[in-house]
């Protein structure tokens, strides 16, 4: 429970700080960019730090890292399929789940071998 307690500190903490970090450049539209994951990889890192120690949060940052990526492609992918080939938002949603899954597992090949 105090683990909960932590993460809820932490994480509270980064999101105002990226929030204070959104008001301070433009355009405003970064506000909610710097508010969101951001704060939450923080404070998972943070935690991961703290409990396993640093190379295991290495370990969570490069994961993390690889997620970022797979769902960039994922967005990338939805988009090209609903504005090129007109595609209904669901069919691209299920196709491009196909990208994520992918990239994802491959970069689970590429860091654990």
């Amino acid at each position: 429970m105090t683990e909960y307690v932590i993460r809820f500190c932490l994480g509270g903490f980064a999101v105002s700080a990226f929030a204070v970090l959104g008001d301070l450049f433009r355009p405003k539209s970064f506000a909610g960019l710097f508010g969101a994951a951001p704060s939450v990889a923080v404070a998972t890192l943070a935690m991961a730090f703290w409990n396993q120690g640093a190379a295991y949060a290495a370990l969570e940052g490069r994961s993390m890292m690889i997620g970022s990526l797979a769902l960039c492609l994922y967005s990338v992918a939805v988009c090209q399929l609903m504005k090129r080939y007109e595609l209904p938002a669901l069919v691209a949603t299920v196709l491009s789940l196909t990208v994520w899954t992918l990239i994802a597992l491959g970069g689970k090949w590429l860091l654990f071998g």
